[in-house]
C-alpha cells in the first residue's frame, strides 16, 4: 500500500526499513518463528494485513538464504509484529547506514569473475550489520534496481582494466553519468548500471565506489570456448582484495547518511 507508514514506535525507538532488532516471538507463533526467538534480523519493509495490522519482514542475520528476499524473490523473509521484536539501536538513534558489496562479473570468462570470487570470500567472514553482500554476476537490471534499495552507498567489485600490471587493485568513485546518457538493461559495465538506475529511479543514487582489479586474462564472450578459473595474479589479488573491502565497508558507514533515516517518517 501506497500510504502505509515508513516507520513504527517500538519501545519508543523508531523502526522501519534497515532497524536492527532482535526476535522476540510470542508464545502463540509457529514453531519455526520461535526457533528464530533471540536471533538479530534486519527489517526489510513494514507489510500491513487485509485486517490493518501491521508486521515487520525481517531478514535474519547469517542467513544464507537472505538475498533471495531482499531481491523481491520468494526467499527467506520472516513477518513479526512489532510486538515481537526488540530495536537494537538506541533511542532516537534511527536506522543505520546501509552498504551494499556487489560482485558483478562472469565467473565462465576467466579474470572476469573477480568480483564474484571476492564476494565468496567475503561471506567466509563476519558481516558488520547493514552491509549485504551479493553476486550479481551479469545481472544488470538486477543491480540497478537495488542501487536505488536506499542504501546509502555502494561498493561495486569487478575486473576492470585500466592498462596496470595484472592483479593490481584500484579504487575509483566513478562520476555519475549525465542525465543524457543511454542506459543498458543488459549491460554489466558500472557506468551504464548507473544510467540505468538514474533512468529508473528519481536521479537520487547512493555514493558509488568501484574496487577493480586488472585481469590478466580478457575475454569478450565471442571466444568458442568459456574459461572458469582466475588467472594466478588474479586470484591472489583476491586475498589482498577482502581486507581492503572491510576498510572501505568501515570508512562507508562512518561516513554514510543512513539513506532509510532521511526519508523515514518520526
Amino acid at each position: 500500500m501506497s500510504d502505509r507508514p515508513r516507520t513504527v514506535l517500538v519501545d519508543g525507538v523508531p523502526v522501519g526499513r534497515g532497524s536492527r532488532v532482535r526476535l522476540r516471538p510470542s508464545r502463540r507463533a509457529d514453531i519455526l518463528d520461535l526457533a528464530l526467538t533471540g536471533r538479530e534480523a534486519e527489517v526489510d519493509a513494514i507489510e500491513e494485513d487485509l485486517e490493518g495490522q501491521l508486521h515487520l519482514a525481517v531478514l535474519v542475520r547469517d542467513d544464507p538464504g537472505r538475498d533471495l528476499g531482499a531481491s523481491g524473490k520468494i526467499g527467506h523473509r520472516f513477518f513479526f509484529t512489532p510486538e515481537e521484536v526488540e530495536p537494537l539501536e538506541p533511542r532516537g538513534g534511527g536506522a543505520p547506514p546501509r552498504v551494499l558489496v556487489a560482485g558483478i562479473g562472469n565467473m565462465f570468462l576467466a579474470d572476469d569473475g573477480f568480483g564474484p570470487e571476492v564476494v565468496a570470500a567475503l561471506r567466509e567472514r563476519p558481516t558488520p550489520p547493514g552491509v549485504h553482500l551479493v553476486d550479481f554476476g551479469i545481472r544488470g537490471m538486477d543491480l540497478a534496481y537495488r542501487l536505488l534499495d536506499g542504501y546509502s552507498a555502494a561498493l561495486l567489485v569487478d575486473a576492470a582494466p585500466r592498462g596496470e600490471p595484472p592483479g593490481t587493485l584500484s579504487v575509483i568513485e566513478p562520476d555519475l553519468p549525465p542525465e543524457t546518457a543511454m542506459p543498458e538493461a543488459h549491460a554489466m559495465d558500472p557506468v551504464r548500471v548507473l544510467a540505468l538506475a538514474r533512468r529508473l529511479g528519481d536521479g537520487t543514487l547512493p555514493r558509488v565506489l568501484v574496487l577493480g582489479c586488472e585481469p590478466e586474462v580478457r575475454m569478450t564472450g565471442e571466444e568458442p570456448d568459456v574459461v572458469v578459473g582466475l588467472s594466478v595474479p588474479v586470484k591472489e589479488a583476491v586475498s589482498r582484495a577482502v581486507p581492503l573491502v572491510e576498510s572501505l565497508v568501515a570508512e562507508l558507514l562512518e561516513t554514510s547518511v543512513p539513506a532509510a533515516g532521511k526519508a523515514a517518517a518520526p
